[in-house]
């Protein structure tokens, strides 16, 4: 006989689970790459998609007081590895065209940014503070996790909370796909991202499925992530081209730069289609059952 229920991933384990392993990985050097920077950033935003998936069943005060913290964390690192993209992203562009970037060896935002730092012996105080601050911060985020009842969640209103997620990206997808502005697009993929993180916790429903629903969406949110890179660089070199003064190289590394842009989104906008094109309904993509759990 067919089950006639399907249980939905465990939510307190994962989440507390992001906390812990953050916790982990900032503990294993003196100060983390920037690879760990990634991965801790990436562990607190699915942990802030879970809890706008839960909020409503928990108590105000800690789904408050976790949304600051995991926030905070956020913030505290949001510095620590951008330069090292923005210098990942110049020398890929450079791989590709080198002739351009030899025209440009005396533009000094660029020879600035392409520039690695020399390893320091020890970091600068203010990041070592910033760093004991996360530490704080995620200690008490997991004490306080330890005690909050996460057991008896009604999986209808889960189910609700990712509908509304899902509403929210369609609406952006909307913007973003009639107005190419930078900040729709970047709004875009993390809200992107939440869905994906959230949709996690429903793969029971339909493996086969939702996983490739997850597969396209990460796809999807790595290209407007690279697209969201250039933008990044395009304002870090300063360039502007409205400038009559701009060096026609500078001027042609920033129609490179739009060209690549371009690629990301042709790959992006058929996959956003398929997903988030306005009147179709979540539970048909997902193709679910009664839920318990």
């Amino acid at each position: 006989m067919e089950q006639d229920f399907i249980k939905l991933r465990q939510i307190k384990p994962s989440f507390a689970g992001y906390i812990s392993e953050a916790q982990k990985l900032l503990e294993t050097e003196l100060f983390p790459d920037e690879d760990t920077v990634h991965d801790v950033r990436v562990l607190m935003k699915k942990a802030r998609a879970v809890l706008r998936m839960i909020s409503s069943q928990l108590t105000g005060e800690y789904a408050a007081r976790e949304k600051i913290a995991l926030r905070e964390v956020g913030r505290i690192m949001s510095s620590w590895r951008d330069t090292s993209v923005l210098r990942k992203t110049l020398k890929y562009l450079k791989k590709d065209y080198p002739d351009i970037f030899m025209k440009l060896g005396d533009n000094e935002k660029i020879a600035g940014l392409m520039k690695k730092k020399e390893k320091i012996a020890e970091p600068p105080q203010e990041i070592m503070s910033g760093l004991q601050n996360i530490k704080e911060i995620l200690n008490k985020s997991g004490f306080r996790t330890r005690f909050e009842p996460m057991n008896n969640f009604d999986a209808n209103k889960l189910l609700i909370e990712l509908e509304v997620t899902y509403n929210q990206v369609v609406n952006i997808y909307v913007a973003s796909r009639n107005n190419l502005r930078q900040k729709d697009l970047h709004e875009f993929r993390k809200r992107s991202k939440d869905f994906l993180y959230q949709l996690w916790f429903f793969r029971p429903l339909n493996p086969s499925v939702i996983k490739k629903l997850e597969k396209d969406l990460d796809s999807m949110t790595q290209n407007l992530g690279k697209y969201h890179d250039l933008a990044q660089l395009v304002i870090s070199i300063g360039y502007d081209y409205k400038n009559e003064l701009n060096d026609p190289s500078l001027n042609e590394l920033g129609i490179i730069i739009r060209n690549k842009q371009d690629q990301y989104l042709s790959k992006v906008w058929p996959v956003a289609y398929k997903i988030f094109c306005p009147g179709q309904k979540l539970v048909n993509i997902l193709g679910f059952k009664l839920l318990v759990i």
